[in-house]
């Protein structure tokens, strides 16, 4: 297509998005669903009208989805309602861990026994299509800075933490397709992709985020200096720590995540808003006084700026989806491990993860079944790709993921509106 039908077709999705039809609210349709029906219906499986190869444009949609999921990460770690208490964060902690590695494992044995990939080929996969999604699940992610509902904050975080956390199984699958298992790789895989890049993550994330809202306190306040640009200190904090991990080998995305969570509780915490008697699970920004305002501007702002990006990458991302689709794409093979997945491996995961937790049964129930896959996905999978792995088994690899994504947002799409609005009432 040429370039001002782009701008015409993506200019009027976004003016029917902005609208917000009556009729379009009272359908169970997304806007993922609508865009990525948009992009099937213009792409090479109806019309025509474009079609993007994702084997020959693995490093651009690489740099577009790494992008689109470090800003939607940090999106996310800012909204985070309560400090780090492990009371309050065990679910989603079993969650990126515990669940994250028993999923992986499950989809690389489907992926070794029935799809007969290769081990290093299986576990890439699994690692690929672990990860849960904090683009594509809007509908069930925390809505605004302060919002306390325990399914939104478990889903939420847990899709922050789980986007680094899957890396290390990408290492995984990546290093054995190179090389036979053996215990020197394993005992290797668990101590510096395992273990160290995990720490390091997590240790970059609290310091520069907490060096942040400590730089920024004092020139508010220190030498009342009022006029930052919140939007680009939020983007510089991003920068930075994603370029220092890539640096140092640490997962990038979990120290994003860790990030902005840091951000966000130190400059609540330098504004004395809470104390610490105070109930961490009760705590929003409507509680914050007036006068403290000043001191979570960094955070708020970050959000004006960043948030319309979030929703202009998912509307680019998912027609794109659309565009990369053939009528052949939906095979058995990748239909049936996106059913497996969906109905068996994140119930099961979930289930087993959760166990001890004290997460009420109907919760686990619901986040078992939103566990929406989508950008996460997709970076891993070109962030694969251009590693160089065979080119038989990236299409292989690229066929299941497109199908397991599309999949999804359908699926998630139109059981969200019930589901959430049976719930909420």
């Amino acid at each position: 297509m040429a370039l001002a039908t782009w701008f015409i077709l993506i200019g009027s999705l976004l003016l029917l998005i902005g609208m917000r039809y009556p009729i379009i609210q009272r359908l169970p349709l997304t806007p993922s669903i609508i865009y990525l029906s948009v992009g099937v219906i213009l792409g090479p499986t109806l019309l025509g009208a474009f079609h993007f190869n994702p084997l020959k444009q693995s490093h651009l949609l690489e740099v577009i989805t790494e992008v689109a999921a470090l800003i939607s990460l940090f999106i996310a770690g800012i909204k985070m309602p309560m400090p780090f208490k492990w009371r309050q964060w065990r679910a989603p902690i079993r969650l990126a861990f515990a669940s994250m590695a028993i999923s992986v494992a499950l989809t690389a044995l489907f992926g070794y026994y029935l799809l007969s990939l290769p081990l290093g080929a299986a576990i890439l996969l699994g690692g690929i299509l672990a990860p849960t999604d904090p683009v594509l699940a809007t509908d069930v992610q925390v809505r605004h800075m302060g919002d306390r509902d325990p399914l939104r904050f478990t889903l939420t975080s847990e899709a922050g933490m789980n986007d680094g956390t899957a890396f290390p199984f990408i290492m995984l699958g990546l290093m054995l397709l190179e090389a036979p298992l053996s215990s020197t790789l394993l005992a290797e895989w668990v101590l510096h992709d395992l273990i160290l890049s995990t720490a390091l993550a997590v240790i970059i994330g609290i310091i520069m985020g907490s060096l942040l809202a400590h730089a920024v306190w004092r020139q508010r306040h220190l030498e009342h200096r009022e006029h930052l640009m919140d939007d680009f200190l939020g983007l510089g904090l991003i920068g930075l720590v994603y370029g220092t991990s890539l640096l140092l080998n640490a997962w990038g995305f979990l120290a994003v995540f860790i990030a902005a969570i840091t951000l966000r509780h130190t400059e609540l915490r330098l504004s004395q808003t809470t104390t610490p008697t105070a109930p961490l699970n009760e705590f929003s920004l409507d509680q914050v006084e007036p006068e403290a305002a000043s001191e979570i501007r960094t955070s708020a702002g970050a959000l004006v700026f960043k948030e319309p990006l979030e929703r202009l990458s998912e509307l680019v991302l998912v027609l794109l989806i659309g565009g990369m689709l053939f009528v052949d794409s939906w095979s058995i093979r990748a239909v049936s491990l996106a059913l497996f997945l969906f109905f068996i491996v994140r119930p099961a995961s979930v289930l087993l993860g959760l166990v001890g937790s004290g997460t009420p049964f109907r919760n686990q129930l619901l986040v078992g079944w939103f566990g929406v896959r989508g950008i996460g996905s997709l970076y891993y999978l070109m962030f694969a790709v251009v590693s160089g792995i065979p080119s038989d088994i990236a299409l292989e690899l690229i066929h299941i993921t497109l199908v397991v994504v599309a999949l999804s947002i359908i699926l998630h799409g139109i059981t969200v509106k019930p589901i959430m609005s049976r719930l909420w009432h």
